[in-house]
């Protein structure tokens, strides 16, 4: 999802119970109805943890005990109902509370903004309102029972009607917002009346202080924005904000300083959360007051997002209009960003462990250092096509190793800062492919959501066509034999004609019909309906029908059902990898029954000592533990022209879990790595058990390995020595080497290796059809390499 998404909670209200204990502590009964606590009161209630603006990550009820001896609360419980609400919610309470100290008492989470909390002593998970609730301390931990007024029930200890709440002591405590709690004005005091008892402020979760919130103070918004990721204002109330208004969206607008300072690295452009529509125009001139706030985007799950500044619950005065700035140029002529290093100076979380900010050296810094600002891009070039999220990948000219087609190549040591991504929250982003231009000078405004940098245009760019079209490889010769790998991007019968025709057509014009075709992503016959099918019959035939209908030969396959829910993919849909292969050509598939899904095929040898699959097609050690949750490889014995050829087809685990190139932890842990590695050597392992019967056998191993040509997992997969597998993407030219595009960068993925007798005679093309352009039918770009499997006397 590209939009800007900003959580608000639903309202709500809580509760504290306590039943009499005298372990460690002294017990005291409850109170007389609506008298005032002499012990145990409510210092401090919030609900807005978590949200847009929020200090604090979760919301919170404070408690103290004003008594001369400790409390012993276990038995006790926090309770909460909404305003009007007569169903109250438990947390139950543990150990005591000593004279004159603070009880945290944690609350549930909101969207993951704010910063953490401090170590409570009873977490919980009731959300309560951010605006209007009620909650009790209560002797024992029974949920209330006297409906929406129970303000006096002899179990109540201290009770808060806040906001709007139709319950409480006297009269409500003030109504609330995501960034203010109300704190009692005096920890030792209670007069039995909220609404003269508490007072709305600053959130202090664990501290117990009370009174008014800090004076708002005067800044600009370079000082908001601080030369950090965080602003050095987080929490404060500022007034006096001056600027024009630049760009405005449905929640909110980004202004800008017409008066910045001399530091690039302080942004002078920030955004303003006004929830709803804001009321005013591009080209207004405005003074701004409210509280500073980080959001983090993307909810509970965007915890590897960096935060976004912004001014929350804003006081906005129009001055009067202004020119929008010129804006601040990215590239030539203007601020170029970094060349290779997104981040060299973290060491986990960047908003806490960076030892510097350094836009001239970080990407991370570079784009932070102008978040929220008027930029402009002249001609950005593109460099992946528009997402189904409508987003899409530029750079400045001049930017990073360029692929032959126009892309941007990830590397090892290079990701590729330059890259940003135009998003469509305020005009829509048009298809473009790689190798295109934008024309003219694109401008927009910088955000952050999703683990990436967006820049917003205000209008349409019109792309400038770079003339990249879609590749087709050679027909091999009569002496080879050509090997393919082709992810068919979870392929199932339900996805219409339109899809096989534009499969058969990539086989037969684009790969000019190879005589082997290892698929990926093969789903049953009822896709991800999860009705316990494991067979895809139905899926291959159908492709298959499709070739022949398109112009190409007849094709045959060759699969085992894996067991059902167990090899990871959508739920039901149980992708698989699979042979195709060709029935006109002298290409033979070596049939031997005993294969299954948990069946391991092994290597055998015949009187000649020639190996042999023990089972053809067979699955490589489904029993171990690297394939959880993952597809098996599947391994088919050939012959061509007479020659034995052992192919093996792969689908590793997806880096799905990874951290962001983009996001807050640096440098990015790879937690699905170590899967892949165990997973290479399995593989490796079966063919060094081919190896051993004869080290001069055709073997190739091919598909999705889900990781780069300098990974350790291909490392692994390689090998060393005089059996070690030639892995075909290092042998191209550095700007050739990619088979996919994330988010613009142009890397490998998909993979073909080969022994080390086949390479004199290999031919091997990336056929890029797919990855760089908006109309997929794969997100992958097949492969395929042309062999003359040669028999052992002339090797």
């Amino acid at each position: 999802m590209s939009a800007l998404i900003r959580s608000r909670r639903r309202l709500g209200a809580l509760v504290v119970t306590s039943s009499l204990a005298l372990t460690g502590a002294v017990a005291f009964v409850a109170r007389p109805a609506d008298a005032a606590s002499t012990d145990v009161v409510v210092t401090e209630v919030y609900g807005g943890g978590g949200n847009s603006g929020a200090p604090y990550t979760n919301d919170f009820v404070e408690l103290t005990n004003n008594s001369s001896a400790a409390v012993d609360v276990s038995g006790w419980s926090v309770q909460y109902a909404s305003a009007a609400g007569a169903t109250w919610q438990v947390t139950k309470l543990t150990g005591s509370i000593a004279p004159g100290a603070a009880y945290l008492v944690q609350e549930g989470a909101g969207a993951g903004n704010g910063q953490p909390m401090p170590t409570a002593n009873v977490e919980g998970t009731i959300a309560m309102s951010a605006t209007a609730g009620k909650i009790a301390v209560v002797t024992n931990q029974t949920a209330l029972a006297c409906g929406a007024t129970c303000h006096a029930d002899a179990g109540v200890k201290d009770y808060v009607g806040y906001g709007t709440a139709t319950d409480s002591e006297t009269t409500p405590a003030p109504g609330l917002s995501n960034s203010t709690s109300d704190s009692r004005t005096d920890p030792k005091q209670d007069t039995d009346n909220n609404s003269a008892d508490f007072v709305a402020g600053n959130p202090s979760p664990g501290t117990l202080t009370g009174g008014p919130a800090e004076p708002p103070v005067d800044a600009k918004i370079h000082d908001i924005q601080g030369a950090a990721h965080r602003s050095p204002l987080e929490g404060k109330l500022v007034q006096n904000v001056t600027g024009v208004v630049t760009a405005k969206s449905t929640n909110g607008f980004w202004f800008q300083d017409t008066q910045p300072d001399d530091n690039p690295s302080t942004s002078e452009g920030v955004f303003v959360f006004t929830s709803s529509a804001p009321t005013v125009s591009v080209g207004d001139a405005v003074t701004v007051a409210g509280m500073v706030a980080e959001f983090r985007p993307g909810g509970s799950g965007g915890t590897t997002n960096l935060t976004t500044t912004e001014i929350t619950n804003p006081k906005i005065t129009v001055t009067g209009t202004a020119a929008v700035p010129a804006p601040t140029i990215v590239g030539p002529g203007g601020r170029v960003p970094p060349s290779t290093v997104i981040d060299n100076d973290s060491s986990g979380d960047v908003e806490t462990t960076s030892t510097a900010f350094d836009p001239a050296q970080d990407g991370l810094d570079f784009w932070e250092s102008l978040e929220g600002m008027w930029l402009g891009i002249n001609q950005p070039q593109v460099t992946g096509p528009t997402s189904s999220f409508r987003e899409l990948s530029v750079v400045p000219a001049g930017a990073g190793v360029r692929t032959v087609r126009g892309g941007i190549l990830l590397q090892k040591n290079d990701s590729n800062p330059e890259r940003v991504l135009l998003d469509d929250v305020l005009a829509p982003i048009p298809d473009a492919k790689t190798g295109d231009k934008l024309a003219g000078l694109v401008t927009g405004v910088l955000d952050y959501s999703f683990g990436n940098f967006k820049f917003q245009p205000t209008v349409t760019p019109t792309v400038i066509d770079g003339g990249v079209k879609r590749e087709t490889t050679k027909a091999s010769s009569p002496l080879q034999v050509s090997v393919a790998t082709f992810n068919v991007e979870n392929l199932d019968p339900s996805d219409g004609p339109a899809k096989f025709d534009g499969l058969a057509q990539a086989v037969v014009k684009n790969l000019a019909s190879p005589d082997i075709l290892g698929l990926e992503e093969v789903q049953d016959n009822d896709g991800a309906t999860n009705s316990g099918t494991t067979a895809a019959n139905v899926t291959l035939d159908t492709l298959v029908a499709a070739i022949q209908k398109a112009g190409g030969p007849k094709y045959t396959y060759r699969e085992i059902d894996p067991v059902n829910n167990a090899e990871g993919g959508e739920p039901g849909g149980n992708i698989r990898v699979a042979f195709l292969y060709r029935t006109d050509k002298p290409v033979k598939f070596v049939d031997r029954p005993g294969g299954g899904s948990t069946v391991a095929t092994t290597i055998t040898t015949d009187r000649f000592g020639k190996p042999h699959l023990s089972s053809s097609p067979g699955r490589v050690d489904p029993a171990n533990p690297a394939w959880e949750a993952t597809r098996v490889p599947l391994a088919g014995e050939f012959t061509w022209l007479g020659q034995s050829l052992f192919v093996v087809v792969n689908h590793f685990s997806s880096k799905g879990g990874d951290d962001p190139l983009w996001g807050r932890f640096q440098p990015p842990v790879q937690v699905t790595a170590e899967k892949r590695h165990q997973q290479a050597l399995a593989v490796r392992g079966f063919a060094d058990q081919i190896f051993a019967k004869d080290k001069g056998a055709n073997v190739v191993v091919l598909g999705d390995l889900n990781d780069f040509d300098w990974s350790q997992t291909a490392d692994l997969l390689v090998g060393s020595g005089k059996t070690a597998l030639v892995d075909l993407p290092r042998t191209l030219p550095l700007k050739e080497r990619y088979s996919y595009v994330f988010e613009g960068n142009s890397q490998i993925l998909d993979q073909i290796l080969i022994s080390q007798n086949l390479r004199p005679t290999a031919s091997y093309d990336v056929v890029h059809m797919n990855s760089e352009f908006p109309d997929q039918i794969s997100d992958h770009d097949p492969q395929v390499v042309k062999l003359i499997p040669l028999p052992s006397w002339v090797r």
